[in-house]
């Protein structure tokens, strides 16, 4: 199986090869798992246990990371050994575990009175010194979506004619 090359030999031996397919290298990877592991979405009281967390975050991180055909769940379940039905499942899990409020309370924040000061200090200096006041001013990347989604499909309907999603860091 696929999945047991990406999470044994390649993730640490090959992460180059790791890094393609969920586009975070080994290190992020394991932070990000240690993160969301603990959220409930990823436990059940059901006599069948669910697939690993680690799974489950690779296949949504290869459905994020991918467009067009190779993004499909057909695609992903038979590169993964799953069912269909599964590759939805760990994407919409992972999808809720990182949208509770005790993920973004930790991670998402605004900057410090001196982060800020530190973010302009840097733009005047390696840019056009009157853009020193657009500290919060970070040009994104899209990442593109495979289908219009279900819900709200056209508020992700971008200005190059795909669905994506904005992300900003």
């Amino acid at each position: 199986r696929q999945m047991t090359l990406l999470l044994g030999i390649w993730k640490s031996d090959f992460p180059d090869i790791f890094r393609s397919f969920v586009r975070l290298s080994p290190a992020c990877f394991d932070t990000l798992l240690d993160t969301i592991k603990h959220n409930t979405v990823f436990h059940n009281e059901s006599n069948n246990e669910q697939m690993p967390v680690a799974e489950q975050l690779a296949i949504a991180l290869i459905r994020f990371g991918h467009y067009g055909n190779y993004a499909s769940a057909m695609k992903i379940a038979l590169w993964a050994g799953v069912g269909y039905g599964m590759v939805h499942l760990a994407t919409q899990r992972v999808i809720i575990a990182v949208c509770c409020d005790e993920f973004r309370k930790k991670f998402i924040r605004w900057p410090t009175a001196a982060e800020k000061e530190e973010a302009k200090a840097w733009v005047e200096a390696n840019s056009c010194p009157a853009w020193r006041s657009g500290w919060c001013m970070v040009d994104g990347t899209l990442v593109l979506l495979f289908i219009r989604p279900g819900f709200f499909g056209n508020s992700f309907y971008d200005r190059k004619s795909n669905y994506s999603l904005h992300l900003e860091i």
